[in-house]
C-alpha cells in the first residue's frame, strides 16, 4: 500500500462471522476441566451438559417453562429438527431476507413440499411483519448474518397467535434481546456470539411448541437425529443433557467457559452493550463518507453483530473483484481476517461485531479499511 499505514492495529484481527472470535484472553488452559476420554453419559458428562443448559437459561433469560436442548449439527441441525418435526399441522409462512433464510425456504417448499407463503426482501431490508398472518406457523431469522439486518423487536408478533413462531437466532442470541414470549422455537450455535467451537446447536422450545410435538405426527418419515418424541410424549432427557448423539465434551467445556465469562461481565445486558458499542464504532466511522455505506438501509433494522458494508465509489469498475481485493489487503496486513462479504451476498465487507470482540479492535480496524480502499483504487487506476 502506497500511503502511510495507520499507526494502530487491532490486537485481535479475527472478525469472522462464524466461527467467531474467542472470548478475550482465551487460553486452551481454560479447558483443563473437560472430561476427555469419558462418556457423555457418565455422571460427569451429564453434569457438564446440564450445567450448560442451566447457564444458557440464566444468561439468555429463557423462561422456566421453556425446554433447552443441545443438539447435533450446529444451528442448521437445530433449525432442521424444528422444521421437520413441527411443520405440517398449519399453513406456513416463510420469511427470508438473506441466504440462510432462503435455505429454510428451500427446505420447506422443495424438501417437505409444503405449500408455504413465501415473503422475501432484498439484502439490506427485512419483510413487512404487518403483512404476516401469525395464525400460520412463521419461520424467520432474527438477524441476517449475511445481510446485516435484524428484526428490531417482537412488537409485530401477537401474543395470542395461533401459529408457532420458529426463529433462527444464531447471530442474535447473547448479543440482542430476544422476546421469548413471542418466540416458540429459538435456535442458535454457540460458535457465533460466544465464540465457541463449532458443530453443536441449541434448540429452545416453548410450551406451545412442546404441545405441537406431542399432538402432531408429520406426514414424512423422521430421521433418528430429528426425533424428539416417543410414544407421543416429549423425550425429556434431550432437554436435561441426554443428547441425541455424542457431543464433544471439549466443545461443551469451551461453551461453559464462555458462559461464565458472560456472567462475570454482568450477563446478557453486558453482552448486548458490547455488541452495540462495536457496531457503533463501525457506523460512526462510515457516517458521511461517500465511498462506503451500510448494506442495511434502515438504522432501526441494522444488525449489531454482523455489520455488512458496501463500497459506493463510482470509480469502482468491478464491485465483486474490488471488494475481494480490499479484504485480501486487510488479511495480508494482518488487521482483519475473514472480513469479506458472504459468497451469496452483495460484494463488500462483513465485520463481526459480536460480544467477544473488543471495541478498541473495531476502532483500530476502521482506518485500515480506508487505507486498503485507497490502495485498491490506486491499483485499479494503474491497470486502466
Amino acid at each position: 500500500m502506497g500511503k502511510t499505514a495507520p499507526a494502530a492495529r487491532p490486537a485481535n484481527p479475527r472478525f469472522s462471522s462464524g466461527p467467531c472470535a474467542k472470548i478475550p484472553d482465551f487460553s486452551l488452559d481454560m479447558l483443563a476441566d473437560a472430561p476427555l476420554g469419558r462418556s457423555h453419559r457418565a455422571a460427569v458428562g451429564k453434569a457438564k451438559l446440564a450445567e450448560a443448559i442451566d447457564l444458557t437459561r440464566d444468561v439468555l433469560g429463557v423462561p422456566a417453562d421453556y425446554r433447552i436442548g443441545i443438539v447435533p449439527a450446529s444451528d442448521t441441525g437445530a433449525v432442521e429438527m424444528a422444521l421437520w418435526s413441527l411443520l405440517g399441522a398449519r399453513k406456513v409462512e416463510m420469511l427470508a431476507w438473506e441466504s440462510f433464510g432462503e435455505g429454510w425456504v428451500t427446505d420447506v417448499v422443495k424438501q417437505l413440499k409444503l405449500d408455504a407463503v413465501v415473503r422475501k426482501a432484498d439484502y439490506g431490508k427485512i419483510v413487512d411483519f404487518a403483512e404476516v398472518d401469525f395464525d400460520n406457523d412463521v419461520v424467520f431469522t432474527w438477524n441476517g448474518t449475511t445481510s446485516g439486518v435484524r428484526v428490531p423487536n417482537g412488537d409485530a408478533i401477537p401474543a395470542d397467535r395461533a401459529g408457532l413462531t420458529i426463529c433462527d437466532a444464531t447471530s442474535a442470541a447473547f448479543a440482542m434481546e430476544l422476546p421469548f414470549d413471542k418466540l416458540d422455537v429459538v435456535t442458535f450455535s454457540w460458535q457465533k456470539v460466544l465464540g465457541g467451537e463449532g458443530a453443536h446447536g441449541v434448540l429452545i422450545l416453548s410450551p406451545r411448541a412442546v404441545e405441537r410435538l406431542e399432538s402432531h405426527t408429520p406426514a414424512w418419515p423422521l430421521p433418528k437425529i430429528f426425533r424428539m418424541t416417543k410414544g407421543g410424549k416429549l423425550i425429556e432427557g434431550i432437554f436435561k443433557g441426554e443428547t441425541i448423539n455424542t457431543p464433544s465434551m471439549l466443545c461443551v467445556e469451551d461453551y461453559l467457559v464462555a458462559l461464565k465469562w458472560a456472567q462475570s461481565l454482568g450477563g446478557r445486558k453486558a453482552l448486548v452493550a458490547r455488541a452495540e458499542a462495536n457496531a457503533k464504532a463501525v457506523r460512526g466511522f462510515i457516517a458521511g463518507k461517500d465511498w462506503i455505506a451500510d448494506l442495511a438501509e434502515d438504522p432501526a433494522t441494522a444488525s449489531t453483530t454482523s455489520v455488512c458494508l458496501k463500497f459506493t465509489d463510482p470509480r469502482i469498475r468491478d464491485g465483486a473483484a474490488f471488494a475481494k481485493a480490499v479484504a485480501k489487503r486487510l488479511e495480508k496486513e494482518g488487521v482483519a481476517l475473514d472480513a469479506g462479504a458472504y459468497r451469496d451476498a452483495p460484494p463488500g465487507l462483513r465485520i463481526w461485531c459480536g460480544s467477544t470482540v473488543e471495541t478498541a479492535d473495531v476502532a483500530a480496524l476502521m482506518p485500515w479499511i480506508e487505507h486498503a480502499f485507497e490502495a485498491e483504487i490506486e491499483a485499479q487506476a494503474e491497470v486502466a
